[in-house]
């Protein structure tokens, strides 16, 4: 009791801060915040979007450096529109997240041509695994969807939405196609990958951006890069003429085109009209051309020049692959069966063998049909 009275007592009769002790907490806050500070809340910024713009993001980098300044005005720190600056800039971020195994990485959007940024896992593993909110089992599906997309035949980067349900089935995981269909919207949702009004799947920019160490590693083959700006291509064009391994994204075509009508690679002329050179993307497909499920080599490092495999699903109409061995053995046992070369010796024992061989399926046959008469 006594206690609580000489709280209250202190509480009752404490004096007003002096103008001086408020100068000093006023200037106690500003010591507190300095330009590390535009780092810490351009970062917080960027974890709360999954991708943005480099405008928009240097619109939040503007802005953090106005609100540090506000909170102390003695820092010397000023927004630059210039690029080495924003260069550089990125350069301190990403050294501050190395620690943690994250980057912040741009890549140019494939459709509008702007300079994407997205913070991503410099790292795959399995902790990297644990940090997001799909199963084992629905990360798989989604390495099996990108793979059938790496894969796709006439580089259409693309598949259509039956051939992605069917990657259930070669999964060992309980996983209903109902379920997977649930998944597949999940991906493109929260921008993993992109539905077409066509109902086919592709790689989105984020997926690249997170992925592309991956990609390039696992499919090196596959993996196109524009002879413009270098970065992967999975939409654009490319050059008519055989042979030749010129590939452009289309904002990177158009800007060439504006200043040169040949091609950068084999100098040959270009058509005025894009819709005339070769496609690469989905408009590279027709609708039924990717019914088979291409497989990826196992072991690409032994350096043989077999392609892709290809499973295809076997319609109960055709015959099995040991029908047909069968009777290809049967063909050739046929036409084996002539005479023999002069200086081969024959044992008489086993053409007896043979020609004693179909009297018997004879007599079986004809007990058969006397049976069932």
């Amino acid at each position: 009791m006594m206690f609580s009275c000489r709280i209250y007592d202190e509480m009752s009769f404490r004096k007003p801060p002096t103008r001086r002790e408020l100068i000093d907490a006023s200037y106690t806050l500003t010591t507190m915040v300095s330009a590390n500070d535009v780092q810490r809340l351009f970062l917080q910024g960027v974890f709360s979007r999954s991708i943005l713009s480099f405008k928009h993001a240097q619109v939040l980098w503007e802005k953090c450096i106005d609100t540090v300044k506000a909170a102390n005005p003695t820092l010397d720190i000023r927004f630059s529109d210039k690029r080495e600056d924003w260069d550089l800039f990125v350069i301190s971020i990403n050294n501050s997240l190395n620690c943690l195994d994250l980057e912040f990485r741009h890549l140019t959007d494939e459709q509008t041509g702007r300079e994407m940024y997205a913070m991503v896992n410099s790292k795959d593993d399995e902790i990297a695994q644990m940090a997001t909110d799909y199963t084992p089992a629905e990360i798989a599906y989604f390495k099996a969807v990108v793979e059938q997309i790496m894969l796709a035949p006439h580089e259409a980067y693309s598949v259509s939405s039956l051939l992605a349900l069917r990657e259930v089935n070669s999964l060992k995981t309980t996983m209903t196609k109902a379920q997977a269909e649930i998944v597949l919207g999940s991906f493109v949702a929260k921008g993993w990958l992109l539905k077409s009004r066509r109902g086919r799947y592709s790689l989105s920019t984020r997926t690249l951006l997170e992925l592309l160490p991956y990609l390039k590693s696992s499919y090196p083959e596959d993996c196109l890069e524009c002879i413009i700006c270098y970065e992967i291509v999975t939409r654009g064009v490319a050059c008519s003429t055989p042979n030749c391994k010129a590939r452009l994204h289309y904002h990177c075509c158009k800007k060439y085109r504006s200043r040169n009508a040949k091609c950068p690679a084999c100098s040959q002329d270009w058509a005025q009209d894009l819709k005339n050179m070769t496609p690469v993307g989905e408009e590279a497909i027709k609708d039924g051309q990717d019914e088979g499920r291409r497989v990826r080599r196992k072991s690409p490092e032994d350096g043989s020049d077999e392609e892709d495999e290809e499973e295809m699903e076997v319609e109960p109409s055709q015959p099995s692959q040991t029908q047909t061995q069968s009777q290809r053995k049967g063909k050739g046992k046929s036409k084996g069966r002539g005479k023999p070369p002069a200086d081969m010796d024959v044992d008489e024992d086993e053409d007896e063998e043979d020609e004693e061989a179909p009297q018997q399926t004879q007599r079986n046959g004809r007990r058969r049909t006397t049976r069932t008469r």
